[in-house]
């Protein structure tokens, strides 16, 4: 399974259910028919099947059902990829559902430039207390053009540097706390025989987080905003080519495990380097930290993972505060549905999934909830790895979206493509700009 598979931080005894995080490829179990825009006093509600989301999506359903009779939403699950493909051709032929589910960023813009969903920015200034509910780092997945057209759901998976404290303490050094910092440390680990960096190099999403958090730390996140508004040749700008300067330069320095660029993340074997001590450092998301704790026999329980905030680049004009990742999840209600149906799940918006229940239901699965204020339900062994990750989404100014989110398929295949030459070095940075630049708003 890789991070495209389904949504869920797997932690404690639910590591082996959810090990990975959302996107392209999905998770298995679960079917559907058809669905419809809702009419009279009923919504639609089309979502992903499986583990661990699943379940608590049908409880939620279930909840606003029975205190809501005369109203009633009914859900239909998917697999992703089928739910992907299924969206997309029921809402161009006016079948859609009421509520639609998604990733948001462009996603969700392409809905957005076809008029299929409704702009909910007047209905949230309106229902202000539903929105302050929700962290404000989650919105901007929801947003195109200034404008609102998703309500921010379930949970929150921040990318973060997670490293192995006891490989540190055999070296004698300590976690970088700068760019030059982490630079300086790859040759004390080489020396040792141990790979600064694990990286799943092959899986090619693994090597792009390595650039949105460089290009954010050195110069915000004005540049990636400039390209996903489509602003012509915005990957131009000098702030690019330093990231990418500095990608290649970790690169030859040695900063990954030999053979990076074949080891893949959907074996998890980027993960195993971690925590055998073969490698230092990953940075990845939040869900390794399950994969950590069901694979890795007692590394975590031993105390044996840290993890931390991607540092600062020194002179950068990034706030180090800043994340990426997955900001949350999305539901947008169909511009086509009835005006009942709208009422519908703008009432199953502002009570069923901003209440007590609901954060405790994606606690119980293993993730940290969009929702403000869940930290009291963080108990256990996997306590301070959730306070920890919930502290980075509420305290982060930006959250980015991972870009291949983000950004249109055919851009992102792009994207893809060339980060995979460019950490193979085969590609200048130079060259890469040019490419990126080509499929800026394609």
């Amino acid at each position: 399974m890789n991070r495209r598979n389904f949504l869920g931080l797997g932690v404690g005894a639910g590591a082996a259910a959810a090990l990975a995080a959302c996107g392209s490829s999905g998770p298995s179990g679960g079917s559907s028919s058809g669905g419809s825009s809702g009419g009279g006093g009923a919504a639609s509600y089309w979502s992903l099947s499986g583990p661990p989301g699943e379940p608590v999506r049908q409880a939620a359903i279930d909840r606003f059902n029975k205190a809501n009779p005369d109203s009633k939403i009914t859900p239909t699950f998917f697999q992703n990829d089928a739910y992907k493909q299924k969206i997309k051709t029921s809402l161009g032929a006016n079948q859609g559902p009421t509520m639609i589910w998604g990733w948001g960023g462009g996603g969700l813009k392409e809905y957005v430039d076809s008029n299929l969903v409704e702009d909910l920015t007047g209905w949230l200034g309106e229902n202000a207390a539903v929105k302050d509910k929700i962290l404000a780092s989650s919105f901007g997945a929801a947003t195109v053009n200034g404008k609102i057209y998703a309500l921010p759901v379930e949970t929150v998976q921040p990318i973060v540097l997670f490293y192995n404290k006891k490989v540190f303490e055999k070296v004698g050094v300590q976690p970088p706390q700068s760019w030059g910092e982490i630079m300086a440390l790859v040759p004390k680990f080489n020396a040792a025989k141990i790979a600064p960096f694990s990286l799943g190099g092959q899986s090619r999403w693994t090597n792009m987080m390595w650039l949105e958090f460089l290009l954010d730390r050195t110069a915000g996140s004005e540049v990636f905003d400039r390209v996903f508004a489509g602003e012509k040749d915005a990957w131009s700008d000098p702030a690019v080519l330093d990231m990418l300067t500095k990608i290649q330069d970790l690169v030859k320095a040695n900063g990954f495990q030999k053979g990076f660029s074949s080891t893949t993340a959907d074996s998890n074997a980027d993960q195993a380097l971690l925590y055998t001590g073969k490698a230092a450092m990953m940075l990845h998301g939040s869900w390794s930290y399950g994969i950590q704790v069901s694979n890795g026999g007692n590394f975590v329980k031993d105390g044996g993972l840290g993890w931390m905030n991607f540092p600062a680049v020194e002179g950068g004009k990034g706030d180090p505060s800043n994340t990426v990742g997955n900001p949350g999840q999305y539901l947008s209600i169909s511009s086509k549905a009835t005006a009942e149906a709208k009422d519908v799940a703008k009432k199953f918006f502002s009570t069923t999934l901003v209440d007590d229940d609901e954060k405790a239901g994606w606690v119980k699965s293993g993730g940290v909830p969009v929702l403000k204020n869940s930290e009291s339900l963080f108990t256990g062994g996997d306590a301070q790895f959730l306070k920890d990750m919930a502290g980075i989404a509420n305290g982060a100014k930006v959250f980015a979206q991972s870009w291949d989110q983000a950004l249109s398929p055919t851009a992102a295949e792009t994207l893809l493509d060339n980060i995979a030459k460019l950490f193979q070095l085969q590609v200048s940075p130079q060259q890469w700009v040019d490419s990126m630049n080509g499929v800026i708003g394609k």
